[in-house]
């Protein structure tokens, strides 16, 4: 064994304690000045990172530090090698898939959350992680005017999920736990889900995890007729036919907002459907869930009452940060008896009395963070009013962008807008070699122009068989300034790509 100074570097006191206050204090103020003049300067930076694979381990040493570094020096390297490989949600020049949109309440509340550091797998954990979030949860369902079958008033109840695809895997593995109850055990094997074919990848992805068979899983084609929403009737017969053929429907899922166009499923007809044949609904609301605050747009949700659970991510559309996932449920006995533990080291008097909600039985892990702290704080910070107003901002904005389109002859729009983004191409001219394909490699290469310009981000869909550009509004910075620069970019690479074309025609 060495001698003291051997085995006692003095140079690691130069981090004095890991948490001390008044270290924190003066560096915590360093970091909200970084991230302030990173808000301020976003718009500057190009939206899409486009460093290459592997860019960073060219940056950055082979090993960890042995001595401590100043912030400062950390600091210089986020803005020298981490900077230019992020692609940049918050600028407002983000229209690519749908908007991450922070705030300042959702950031404080995220501040709080990772100050206080609990860890709220039950009530004893923390009780007021559990009692918030089982407040701010009804609140959000109340805004909604879901059904009081939902709010824990009503018997039912809610839970803040990460995403969307915890969210739906816990509903689906009590699906089929309560189905399995009945039929037995054996039987998981005949099992099948069911979705539109443009329902998000996350239920596949849920089915494999809770042991559905790849081909028991159901895509149910859409239509253009249909606006690609799920029709009841062809669900109708999708069940029938595997009832028929001795397989046993087990759980549905609708979609408000669909991923690749926004479309929404008749969830009325749905639910009519899957009630008849005893099956599990769940809605999945992950994007538009948060216009249907809006008098307007909860039309959208009329017939959830007939579903089993109703899930949206507040941090898509609610102006709270990632991650933030918000699920209702209507029996969430349904979901404890799938996903509860009671190991003898977490027994207490609190849980034993059945008179509080242990979380940690209403999703896939053991430990949560307290994410209710930055909704309340959302909701709090804003209103309800301000909420409906950030939103319907958004919406405008996509209708102006919208408008621009349709009077550009050239392009069009290639189905209905119903929230905040809009669908557009550009048409194949004619005689081009663009027309072979409807004009599939001509918007692949106008999207490809338009981000590696840096200036604006946008990706695309394929629907109904049409490659299709998507333009998402809703990002918190974002203001009609942006959207009327983001079309004259548009305008500017289709003229570059169709008047190269002409020039070479020529």
């Amino acid at each position: 064994m060495g001698s003291l100074p051997e085995i006692f570097d003095s140079s690691a006191m130069a981090a004095s304690h890991p948490l001390d206050p008044e270290d924190f204090r003066k560096q915590a103020h360093i970091m909200v000045d970084f991230i302030a003049d990173y808000y301020q300067d976003v718009e500057k930076l190009p939206v899409r990172s486009e460093v290459k694979p592997g860019y960073l381990r060219h940056c950055l040493p082979d090993s960890a530090p042995y001595n401590p570094e100043p912030l400062e020096n950390i600091l210089e390297d986020v803005k020298s090698h981490i900077v230019p490989g992020i692609t940049h949600w918050m600028s407002p020049n983000y229209f690519a898939y749908f908007p991450s949109s922070g705030s300042t309440a959702g950031f404080l509340g995220e501040m709080l959350s990772t100050g206080f550091n609990v860890v709220g797998f039950n009530w004893l954990s923390s009780p007021a992680a559990t009692e918030l979030e089982s407040i701010v949860i009804d609140w959000i369902g109340k805004m909604l005017c879901l059904p009081k079958s939902f709010l824990f008033s009503g018997g039912g109840g809610g839970v803040l999920q990460g995403t969307t695809c915890e969210a739906i895997l816990c509903t689906l593995a009590a699906a089929r736990d309560r189905k399995l109850k009945k039929i037995g055990g054996d039987k998981i094997g005949q099992l099948v889900v069911y979705a539109s074919d443009q329902t998000h990848c996350a239920l596949q992805k849920a089915a494999q995890i809770a042991g559905i068979r790849p081909e028991n899983f159901r895509a149910v084609p859409t239509t253009k007729a249909c606006n690609f929403g799920l029709s009841p009737a062809a669900l109708r017969r999708a069940m029938e036919e595997d009832v028929a053929a001795g397989l046993v429907p087990l759980y549905a899922c609708a979609t408000i907002g669909t991923t690749s166009s926004t479309a929404v499923d008749p969830l009325e007809g749905l639910g009519r459907v899957t009630r008849d044949f005893g099956v599990w609904l769940h809605v999945d609301a992950a994007y538009a869930g948060s216009a249907c605050i809006c008098p307007e747009f909860r039309h959208f949700l009329d017939g959830v009452e007939l579903a089993d659970s109703y899930s949206m991510n507040a941090h898509k559309w609610f102006f709270t940060n990632l991650d933030c996932c918000c699920l209702w449920v209507k029996n969430p006995d349904a979901l404890v008896q799938s996903l509860s533990t009671n190991p003898e080291y977490l027994r207490n008097k609190a849980t034993e009395s059945k008179m509080v909600v242990d979380y940690k039985d209403w999703q896939i892990a053991l430990s949560r963070r307290f994410r209710a702290l930055k909704l309340w704080m959302v909701l709090r910070s804003y209103g309800v009013s301000n909420l409906r107003n950030f939103l319907r901002s958004h919406v405008r904005m996509a209708k102006q962008f919208e408008g621009l389109v349709n009077a550009d002859p050239r392009f069009e729009i290639v189905v209905p807008r119903t929230f905040a983004m809009v669908c557009f191409r550009l048409t194949p001219p004619t005689g081009s070699r663009w027309e072979t394909d409807n004009g599939e490699e001509l918007n692949k290469e106008l999207l490809e122009a338009v981000n590696s310009t840096g200036l604006a981000y946008m990706t695309h869909a394929v629907v109904g068989g049409v490659y299709m550009i998507r333009f998402a509004t809703g990002g918190t910075l974002t203001e009609e300034r942006h959207i009327s620069a983001a079309w004259r970019l548009v305008q500017e690479q289709a003229e570059a790509l169709v008047g190269t074309y002409k020039a070479k025609e020529v």
